[in-house]
């Protein structure tokens, strides 16, 4: 086997702390070439596509590909930025955001993002951290819940690249954070502003990302996580459980997926004679094409016409100022131990740190 190769070592150089948040992914552009390239490494993916690699393969080349990345490709025009792709800028503005949020607390950290598929890669990111002389790196999913499909995929695209690393950094991964205070206050204030804003509606609808239903019977806590953080944001809200509802979205191929769908309950809340719905992602940290185009475009027109009155869409959180204090919440909780304060004696960071740590504690603890 060969490794990658190294930048020269130095002995006595100062090590660096990096923190990189890794989203899915998107296109380059909104065509169907550069569709096609995404989709092609995206579903290519076993962790995202169970079914065995031979008869996949002539799924994905010789029907997915050739017919759906012209029709995908019409969906990210529809919701493509003039700057780009609304999860590249989205995810660009988090990461720097989180890095001014850990400046601000005295951490002296490099930030950047990487995307699972597409650009840039997990792989030339942590590249280029190591040039700068980062020997710990902290990796941030975009997934507040875990799932094997998406931040396990992660994992394995971090755990492939240092597997051709001679010199390997010190590595923490962080798993999930769908219950941490930051990230359920964080929801609050943004569905909260929204109804300052807008009234209250019959009905607000928690829509998550679809994974097959075999995943949780397998042993994936994705649905779990998935109902504790919308149990956790209904109570913060002052919900009771007839307000709400959690729904899956983004079904795909013959398969049962996780339920109720959400489609189909919204245009049954129609029927039912629910006026006005609200809808949000909490498992989406950045608004894209299932946010912008399947929901606010093609699930507001399924609950219209089934009858429906008002549908209010509530963005992700993308970079909302509290959001940047929970992501720098979840941060620095896991950055504990690691020599980041700026201009602290070992003793001073040992206190600050124990501190830091006391504080996510005792807050983590509150949303139990």
């Amino acid at each position: 086997m060969s490794f990658r190769k190294e930048p020269p070592y130095t002995h006595g150089a100062t090590a660096q702390t990096a923190v990189v948040l890794v989203n899915l992914g998107t296109p380059d552009a909104p065509t169907a070439r550069a569709v096609r390239r995404y989709l092609k490494q995206f579903l290519s993916d076993p962790r995202v596509v169970e079914i065995p690699r031979a008869i996949w393969w002539f799924i994905l080349n010789g029907i997915i590909l050739p017919f759906r990345s012209g029709k995908s490709a019409e969906k990210y025009a529809s919701i493509w930025d003039a700057e780009g792709s609304p999860l590249r800028l989205n995810t660009e503005r988090q990461a720097a955001l989180l890095r001014a949020r850990l400046l601000e607390r005295g951490h002296r950290v490099h930030v950047t993002y990487a995307m699972r598929y597409g650009s840039p890669a997990v792989s030339q990111v942590l590249d280029e951290l190591k040039a700068q002389g980062c020997d710990r790196i902290l990796i941030l999913p975009a997934y507040p819940q875990y799932s094997g499909t998406t931040t396990a995929s992660i994992f394995d695209a971090v755990f492939q690249h240092f597997a051709k690393v001679r010199n390997v950094p010190e590595l923490r991964l962080i798993k999930h954070y769908h219950d941490h205070d930051g990230y359920i206050q964080a929801l609050r204030q943004s569905v909260q502003a929204h109804w300052d804003a807008n009234g209250q509606p019959d009905k607000l609808v928690m829509s998550f990302h679809g994974v097959p239903k075999r995943t949780l019977l397998l042993g994936d806590p994705y649905h779990c996580e998935c109902y504790k953080t919308a149990r956790l944001l209904a109570e913060a809200l002052g919900l009771s459980e007839a307000e709400y509802v959690v729904t899956f979205q983004s079904r795909f191929g013959k398969a049962e997926w996780l339920q109720p769908y959400t489609a189909p309950t919204l245009q049954e809340l129609a029927r039912q004679g629910v006026q006005r719905v609200d809808v949000m992602c909490p498992g989406f940290t950045s608004d894209c094409l299932e946010t912008l185009e399947e929901i606010a475009m093609e699930a507001k027109a399924e609950f219209l016409h089934a009858g429906g009155r008002e549908f209010h869409f509530i963005p992700c959180l993308n970079d909302a100022p509290a959001w940047g204090q929970g992501m720098m919440e979840i941060a620095e909780q896991h950055l504990i131990g690691w020599p980041t304060l700026a201009g602290a004696t070992a003793r001073e960071e040992e206190q600050k740190q124990a501190a830091i740590s006391a504080e996510q504690a005792r807050r983590h603890g509150a949303t139990q």
